[in-house]
């Protein structure tokens, strides 16, 4: 099935590979807690904020913040992941889950780690080159992982926990100034110039005109290196990419970036679907991973203020959407309701039972995919993710939550364990012969993945904290680059109007 390369993102897309388990360096984890009784909306979501935060305490390695991209299969480490990992210690400061000394000085070392990390051209031994970072590194060392992509989003989604981590640790004291400081540093040495291609002189394969972000680029294509083959343009989970790279102290981007850019063709992507007229996008995580960091209620930039929405509603009627899809269950899938639903880029049970037949019709399921429904394409073979309602809690809470806890009641410790959430299940999937590389097969209750993934256990983790406390966003407001790359790409408006906000 053929997708837009563009609307599957570099962050959405681990690497699969049959690697051997490498054990964590942070300590063991002590025995899980028993789980809540479901029926208390309040204790399922402290018990699930718990577990999701022990994720990432208790996997990531200590003194290198080399957070895993999935678990317990652990092939490699996922800056993404290591972003969403720093978010997490602020919270788990917050919430009481660890002491702030302790957030503080796992978080200092990891700021050193980042900051000190080989960077240049070279094809191998290097953890980046122009101050970003490879999508994968090796947990060994932190260099690049094989032959990884230097990757603008996943560098800016660790970026998202690094500039959160340099506004949240804000107290006098030797270890949070160092924080401060070394975000300041990491921040700063980024070149977001390196990353745009003239569109007049090196042809793209979804855009034309202007200076557009790659997605990535390769130090062994040509001299020099070379950029993949797409750039962020239109809606999906690049906006987060361009406000950084315009608000960049050192070396930003202009406007025309914005403007023929990612927002050149929002036009193309409004559309109705289930009857929520927005921006659409196939996955939930081009509507979730911006919104972890940046709080798009109230401002608007020029197009969102010609349709009278901000981001955030626009991010709601997705959500809305997607939960109308799986009442209706179009494709006939067991298991889908009011209550059971979500799609978004995830694990899946393969191919080994494809041709299968599933309530009356053939069936062909996917491992790894950007799932996703929209009126322009529907990407979806059964597999449902928790991180789609996960990471849509502040958005609709009313729905998220109860998917949440339903899911939860309704297939146990087959799915919610010790980190809570499995990355995903398919109830359609019964086929105990033909198995599974990525999970278990239950003939009665079908898939469930083995792993879970980092870049979805942190929407979940931030969003639920966002919808409780709004403590993220409320952090971010503080920072002066997020302002400033917002302001930068023509936002006005709500929070943005008001001073120390």
């Amino acid at each position: 099935m053929a997708f837009r390369l563009s609307s599957i993102g570099l962050a959405a897309l681990p690497l699969i590979a049959a690697c051997a388990t490498v054990p964590a360096m942070s300590p063991t984890p002590a025995a899980a807690p028993s789980p809540v009784p479901v029926s208390s909306e309040g204790r399922f979501v402290e018990d699930l904020s718990r577990r999701t935060f022990d994720y990432f305490w208790d996997t990531t390695s200590v003194d290198t913040c080399l957070a895993p991209d999935r678990w317990p299969s652990n092939p490699f480490s996922s800056i993404a992941a290591t972003g969403y990992a720093l978010t997490a210690y602020g919270i788990g400061a917050e919430r009481g889950y660890v002491t702030r000394d302790q957030a503080a000085e796992r978080t200092r070392k990891c700021m050193e780690f980042y900051w000190n990390a080989p960077q240049g051209p070279a094809v191998s031994g290097t953890a980046g080159h122009k101050g970003f970072f490879y999508h994968f590194l090796k947990n060994g060392d932190g260099t690049r992982y094989r032959n990884t992509e230097l990757s603008t989003v996943d560098t800016t989604l660790l970026l998202g926990g690094v500039l959160f981590a340099q506004s949240y640790f804000d107290r006098d004291t030797p270890t949070e100034a160092a924080i401060r400081d070394l975000a300041e540093k990491i921040y700063a040495r980024i070149d977001w110039t390196f990353v745009q291609r003239e569109r007049s002189t090196i042809p793209s394969a979804n855009s034309k005109g202007g200076k557009a972000i790659a997605m990535g680029w390769y130090p062994e294509r040509g001299t020099g290196g070379d950029f993949g083959t797409h750039d962020w343009v239109g809606y999906d989970e690049g906006m987060l990419v361009y406000i950084l790279a315009l608000g960049s102290p050192t070396h930003p981007v202009g406007k025309d970036a914005w403007d023929s850019g990612w927002a050149g063709k929002l036009g193309k992507s409004w559309g109705t679907y289930y009857g929520q007229e927005h921006l659409q996008f196939e996955p939930l995580f081009g509507h979730q991973y911006s919104h972890v960091w940046v709080d798009f209620r109230g401002i608007q930039d020029a197009f969102m203020a010609g349709k009278g929405i901000d981001y955030f509603e626009n991010s709601r009627r997705a959500t809305l959407a997607q939960r109308a899809y799986g009442i209706d269950n179009p494709g006939k899938w067991t298991g889908y309701s009011g209550d059971i639903w979500g799609w978004t880029a995830s694990d899946g049970p393969g191919g080994a039972a494809n041709g299968r037949v599933v309530n009356g019709k053939a069936r062909e399921f996917q491992g790894y995919s950007a799932r996703g429904v929209s009126s322009y394409r529907i990407v979806d073979d059964g597999t449902i993710v928790p991180t789609a309602a996960g990471g849509s809690v502040a958005f609709a809470p009313e729905i998220a939550l109860p998917a949440l806890m339903a899911m939860r009641a309704k297939y146990g410790d087959k799915l919610y364990q010790r980190y809570g959430f499995k990355d995903a299940f398919n109830p359609s999937y019964t086929f105990t012969d033909a198995g599974s590389r990525d999970g278990v097969v239950d003939a009665k209750d079908g898939w469930f993945a083995r792993d879970y993934l980092g870049i979805d256990q942190g929407p979940i983790l931030a969003m639920l904290e966002n919808h409780r406390s709004g403590l993220v966003w409320k952090t971010m407001r503080k920072n002066p680059h997020i302002r400033r790359g917002l302001e930068r790409a023509g936002f006005k408006g709500g929070w943005l109007d008001k001073a120390g906000e």
